[in-house]
């Protein structure tokens, strides 16, 4: 009779979570705290929002949440490399799945800089307004989160490049990875429906 103990390095990963979420929950209560200080400032400020374009980035950050872990199924089935054609998706490894979701990643954050260009433009800054700062403060961590995560996929497709033979650690480096790029996504939902959807 065996005991299939969990994971260490799955469980450390979900242990790092938990208090990564009471950080972007202090971000959250800040946001609705300074939103119920000065609701004036609401109404005029998010009139600066670009909808369109946001859900668009949106819709690219939550796809590559699908595409990062179709990478973690092929990772556990122990396939890093497509067998078949590039176009032959179906026949994909964990190398192509995890670089169309870095791919996908950088789209977004290059998405958020866009938008942030485009703000301070109509003068919306850090210094603007309380609404400028909180709306920088959360959505900007949230942005470092996701850049932490593009620089995690170039370990995981370094280190799977790197082994001799893909094993058990480097599926549990991508798996372990697939765990935070899903956080990060879910925090964004939250943050989009937050401050582009509750306006």
């Amino acid at each position: 009779m065996s005991v299939n103990r969990p994971n260490p390095v799955s469980v450390g990963t979900i242990v790092w979570l938990a208090s990564e979420l009471m950080f972007f929950a202090g971000l959250f209560a800040m946001y609705f705290t300074i939103r119920s200080t000065v609701p004036e400032l609401w109404p005029e400020e998010t009139a600066k929002l670009n909808i369109t374009f946001a859900t668009a980035n949106t819709i690219v950050l939550v796809l590559s949440s699908i595409t990062c872990q179709m990478g973690v199924w092929a990772a556990e089935r122990f396939q890093p490399r497509r067998t078949g054609g590039l176009l032959q998706v179906n026949r994909w490894g964990m190398h192509e799945w995890m670089t169309l979701t870095y791919v996908m990643g950088s789209v977004f954050v290059a998405g958020q800089a866009y938008e942030y260009a485009e703000l301070v433009e109509h003068g919306l800054t850090l210094s603007s307004s309380a609404y400028g700062s909180v709306f920088y403060l959360t959505t900007g961590f949230h942005a470092l989160h996701v850049i932490g995560g593009l620089i995690a996929f170039l370990f995981v497709l370094g280190r799977s490049f790197s082994a001799k033979r893909f094993g058990h650690h480097e599926a549990t480096t991508a798996i372990v990875t697939s765990y935070y790029w899903h956080f990060v996504d879910v925090v964004w939902i939250a943050l989009f429906f937050a401050i582009y959807v509750i306006r």
